[in-house]
């Protein structure tokens, strides 16, 4: 189980997913905005697709839910002091503190995940809208932004809203605490500038033993960036930082694996728009070697630099290729966040048909996810496979395949 990440497509050993329970209902209208949604999802609906997607998940690697591993380091007194005494001091809840550590650890972790009721004990409480003293993590289905595999190391996510920091939390004590999980952990949230750091999964691409993507905009900044470049100074090994830009506008820009993800050794998924300069984006290479920065510069496009260090990927367009209204509309739906079990062995949301087709036209055989029979195929094999998800309900929720996804260990690619 030790985290081991050197691409986004090497075979996958083991991952990290949260099943989306109570928390995802518990919210209204009025609080749906400040949980980072645009509507409501319907757990029933949702619950079926996402049961698709962990059944793949299930015949093809070892998967871990986050409960199961939150209630397994509950039973550890340090981890549970550790992450209470974090998560109230942050949420300013220090008065339920003693509440919270009377709690059954089965129950704790339920609440810690779902919401702590607010206790109408005093007038303040009655008389308020809230329902929580400790909001639910709606958005702890989309595992990937809270931690991510960074090489050997455990990268925790520094989150731009407050409402997702106890995901982070939660995956730092059980990183820290697990008997079975004991990684060497990099967490920005106690860097001295810690304040203006913010990185999240879905921005951190790692293409190779000594190349990372991260995107920067509203989730990622650039602070979170020069936080890995001092990390990687610190290792003196020679590292490759690519750098891109994001628009501001739209939610459904939010990360970098919204609008590119690696499918196979020579493939890649790309909203075009973004990727190739229409928004007039900048992207950045950084090197560094030894110790220390040895350059920045300005270049073209990712596809580009990462030609010139070796990896030359043919593009697939998000929504085909001959209609900006179609990108635009599969691309809304996450229809370029695929998720890699293998080189070539990707899975994704089937409601973005334009994209499946695309994929199809360029040699990978569509199979649908309540079809998929893994003893039939070989996962070390050349053969390329699109294993589609009915995902109508989870990407109204803001995020496809590779977001739902915290892989722990794949095997070397390249």
């Amino acid at each position: 189980m030790n985290v081991n990440i050197t691409s986004e497509i090497g075979k996958l050993n083991s991952v990290i997913i949260h099943t989306p329970g109570k928390e995802v209902e518990n919210m209204t209208p009025e609080s749906a905005e400040r949980a980072l949604y645009s509507d409501i999802l319907n757990l029933s609906v949702a619950l079926k697709e996402y049961a698709e997607f962990k059944k793949v998940l299930e015949q093809t690697t070892k998967v871990f839910e986050v409960k199961d591993l939150l209630k397994s380091v509950l039973q550890n007194g340090e981890a549970k002091s550790y992450l209470l005494k974090h998560v109230c001091r942050y949420e300013k809840t220090e008065d339920i503190k003693n509440m919270l550590e009377s709690l059954p650890n089965d129950e704790l972790a339920k609440q810690l995940i779902e919401g702590v009721p607010i206790l109408k004990n005093n007038l303040t409480a009655f008389l308020s809208r809230e329902r929580y003293s400790l909001q639910p993590l709606h958005n702890l289905f989309f595992t990937r932004d809270s931690s991510m595999g960074l090489y050997g190391n455990l990268l925790v996510g520094k989150l731009a809203s407050r409402v997702r920091e106890r995901e982070a939390m939660i995956m730092d004590t059980i990183f820290k605490f697990h008997p079975k999980l004991k990684n060497q952990s990099i967490n920005p949230f106690y860097d001295d500038k810690a304040e203006k750091i913010t990185i999240e999964g879905g921005d951190v691409i790692v293409a190779r033993e000594d190349i990372v993507l991260i995107g920067i905009g509203n989730r990622t900044t650039t602070h979170g960036v020069d936080f890995v470049i001092n990390h990687f100074k610190k290792s003196g090994k020679r590292k490759n930082i690519i750098v891109q830009e994001l628009p501001n506008s739209l939610e459904s820009f939010i990360h970098l694996d919204m609008v590119f993800t690696f499918l196979d050794h020579d493939k890649c998924m790309v909203y075009a728009p973004v990727i190739f300069k229409h928004y007039h984006l900048r992207t950045v290479h950084i090197v560094i070697d030894n110790g220390e920065v040895k350059s920045i510069s300005e270049v073209p496009n990712i596809l580009e630099i990462l030609k010139t260090l070796g990896i030359d990927l043919k593009p697939i367009h998000c929504g085909g290729n001959t209609d900006e209204w179609t990108q635009e509309r599969e691309q809304w739906h996450s229809g370029a966040n695929f998720f890699a079990l293998a080189p070539g062995k990707i899975m994704g949301y089937a409601r973005n048909v334009y994209t499946i087709e695309e994929l199809n036209k360029n040699g990978f055989e569509i199979i649908k996810a309540s079809e998929f029979d893994s003893s039939k195929f070989n996962m070390n094999d050349e053969k390329k496979i699109v294993i589609t998800i009915e995902g109508d309900e989870l990407a109204r929720g803001g995020g496809g395949c590779r977001c739902m996804t915290m892989p722990l260990n794949r095997e070397t690619a390249f």
